[in-house]
């Protein structure tokens, strides 16, 4: 086949799908085809995202195996699981040079699966990680900005880049993380309709601009409801060009370019 089922043709490329869950047991069946998919749909390089101590040695693995990239971290859903043990390993983990990032951590009062006070004491205990082993950090948010705002100013010059993932906060964090040059990382919920925050799009500065999947969650439109995967961020970039007015093309070029300067040499840019 000459292009995964259902990504848009031709391929926009080179692109970095920056938040993948690849280690999520929905991948089980078929790992490898969906890496291969990816490559033919011109994604050169997809960051493997950990949500605990266990999934962290997962993508660790993963990243080793296939070239690819891995953060380490605690979700703010498993805040509770944070302990001397937790931190340790997350340490050790930032040893491996495959480990780019940080995360994902963050605050989540949503769901509120953990305390809020777990939740602040997780993500800040993450952020003196990220700050004292030089590493990048994914940070998840959602109805948080109050708490998250100042944060991202108190730490957002500390550690060596920020990436506000799946960026969906308000004008607070988004003033925040512009004026503490953090990464905004848009996912397929640029493309869903009921979507209301395309000015933020357009308004993210060239070179802060990610672009990711959050694979197996969010789909694109028009893939809904299915399994995510990377070979479809193709849709987020370019709805993200039609949102900046860019052509794909530039979007491709400019994101891929960020996302190695966020995460670091691992994370190859082709010269092509």
């Amino acid at each position: 086949m000459d292009r995964p089922p259902d990504a848009p043709a031709p391929a926009v490329g080179p692109l970095v799908d920056t938040h993948c869950h690849l280690a999520d047991t929905a991948f089980d069946p078929d790992r490898a085809a969906v890496l291969a998919r990816a490559a033919a749909a011109g994604v050169e390089h997809v960051v493997l995202i950990a949500d605990s101590v266990d999934t962290t040695d997962t993508c660790r693995h993963l990243a080793a195996t296939h070239g690819l990239s891995a953060t380490a971290g605690v979700h703010p859903h498993a805040a509770t699981t944070w302990s001397a043990e937790a931190a340790a390993r997350v340490a050790d983990a930032l040893n491996d040079p495959a480990v780019v990032a940080v995360g994902e951590t963050g605050l989540d009062y949503h769901y509120d699966h953990s305390p809020r006070p777990a939740q602040r004491h997780a993500f800040e205990a993450q952020l003196r990680l990220a700050a004292d082993h030089r590493r990048a950090v994914v940070v998840h948010a959602r109805e948080a900005d109050a708490d998250l705002a100042p944060l991202v100013t108190d730490w957002g010059r500390a550690v060596p880049a920020l990436v506000l993932h799946s960026f969906s906060s308000g004008p607070a964090v988004f003033e925040a993380g512009l004026e503490v040059g953090a990464y905004f990382s848009f996912s397929g919920m640029i493309t869903f309709r009921n979507w209301a925050h395309g000015d933020r799009v357009a308004a993210c500065p060239s070179d802060r601009l990610l672009l990711e999947t959050d694979a197996p969650y969010l789909a694109p439109v028009p893939l809904r409801g299915r399994r995510n995967e990377p070979a479809f961020v193709q849709y987020v970039a370019r709805r993200a060009a039609m949102l900046r007015g860019e052509s794909p093309e530039t979007i491709a070029r400019l994101t891929t370019t960020n996302a190695a300067r966020c995460f670091g040499p691992r994370v190859r840019v082709p010269t092509r």
